[in-house]
């Protein structure tokens, strides 16, 4: 059941999910076809009865993972732009609608990039607390298996001790029990979950605990005497 944000004021929130496709799309066959590739949705632009997309694909072999691509029958005007040892770069268009269709139909606008590995697609939204409740009946209605990895609230009146970076980084290793003594997740699965490298997570949560931990203690001067 999704959970409602039930606190006051005008919030901000971005969100990520993790969700399951259903049987029946094309980049649901492929990815499930190659289950060790990370396909990339850049870019979409809906066009009438179809979408021309920018994907990106990561894999072992991308140019395969390209060609399988290229076969599918809702795919057409497909152009192979770059590929290499790891990655491969592809404009096409497609008949498929049904994941604009779904997010436009809750007023949001897709982030990107949208990720999908092994069936399972991940991406992220920035909404206001309705749209993001719109967003979550509209989830709940559908069916489809999901699973929200974080959420973070931004109130409009809140100050600027931290970047929107470091907050969403200290939010979700919070949530997830970094920072719990013994840890229960690594800085690699907060990086998973936030779809950056680690090395990235790493600096931003120490700057941001920094930047914490210089507020509370200037607040508190008595705590940071020696």
């Amino acid at each position: 059941m999704f959970v409602r944000d039930q606190r006051g004021g005008r919030p901000v929130i971005r969100a990520r999910f993790r969700l399951w496709l259903p049987d029946g799309l094309w980049v649901d066959d492929v990815s499930r076809s190659f289950p060790d590739a990370s396909l990339r949705l850049l870019a979409g632009v809906p066009m009438d009865d179809r979408t021309l997309e920018l994907g990106e694909t990561r894999a072992e072999d991308p140019r395969a993972v390209a060609e399988a691509i290229r076969t599918q029958p809702d795919v057409g005007s497909f152009e192979l732009l770059h590929c290499d040892e790891e990655r491969s770069l592809s404009k096409y268009e497609t008949s498929d609608q049904s994941l604009f269709q779904f997010l436009g139909s809750s007023s949001l606008v897709p982030e990107f990039p949208l990720v999908v590995e092994d069936g399972v697609m991940s991406f992220s939204i920035t909404a206001s607390r309705d749209n993001f409740e719109t967003f979550g009946d509209q989830l709940d209605a559908s069916g489809l298996r999901y699973e929200l990895l974080f959420v973070v609230h931004r109130d409009e009146s809140e100050g600027g001790l931290l970047t929107d970076r470091q907050l969403e980084c200290l939010t979700v290793a919070w949530q997830m029990g970094y920072f719990e003594v013994p840890r229960d997740a690594s800085l690699a699965e907060v990086a998973d979950a936030l779809d950056v490298d680690t090395s990235t997570v790493s600096e931003t949560v120490r700057r941001g605990t920094a930047r914490v931990l210089g507020q509370f203690m200037s607040e508190n001067p008595r705590r940071s005497a020696r």
